[in-house]
């Protein structure tokens, strides 16, 4: 498997709440996560155990299925959730001020395919997909840059 490349297995629910908690404390405004994966696979469970892992008071954290984009202020700094499953591609995504956000914030972005070549290339991508059992859930994280070199939870050293 290529370096920069990293697979889970995540046996049940609790576990994909787990690993979205233990990258919580690791995430600084600028970071970008790539959430991938079909209808049910874990994207929005992952970004929202995430979600509230950074918040002083944790709250409902709804999918942004509807509004596209909810933003957030959290321990770490602004965090933006975005769900780009309803844009037909990036055109759309000018008026979400997501550019500007992969700068500034801390920002999820499920169905990122609608950014096309847009994506920022430092981005941690995250594929999830349905495993063996209903419960279970298989992940692959792939990165270009060595900002995530050392930020993989569960990665051997």
């Amino acid at each position: 498997m290529d370096p920069r490349s990293h697979e889970l297995h995540l046996p049940t629910p609790e576990a994909t709440a787990a690993l979205a908690r233990g990258f919580a404390p690791l995430l600084v405004p600028g970071d970008v996560l790539l959430l991938s994966g079909g209808i049910g696979a874990g994207k929005t469970h992952f970004a929202r155990a995430l979600i509230r892992a950074l918040q002083d008071t944790p709250e409902d954290v709804p999918s942004p299925t509807f509004t596209l984009v909810q933003e957030y202020d959290t321990r770490a700094g602004p965090l933006v959730h975005a769900d780009l499953y309803r844009l037909a591609g990036p055109d759309g995504v000018d008026e979400l001020g997501l550019w500007e956000a992969f700068d500034d914030a801390i920002c999820l972005v499920e169905w990122p395919d609608r950014l096309g070549t847009e994506a920022p290339a430092d981005a941690l991508h995250l594929d999830f997909a349905v495993g063996a059992d209903d419960e279970s859930r298989h992940l692959v994280l792939h990165w270009q840059t060595s900002r995530w070199d050392d930020r993989i939870p569960g990665q051997a050293a």
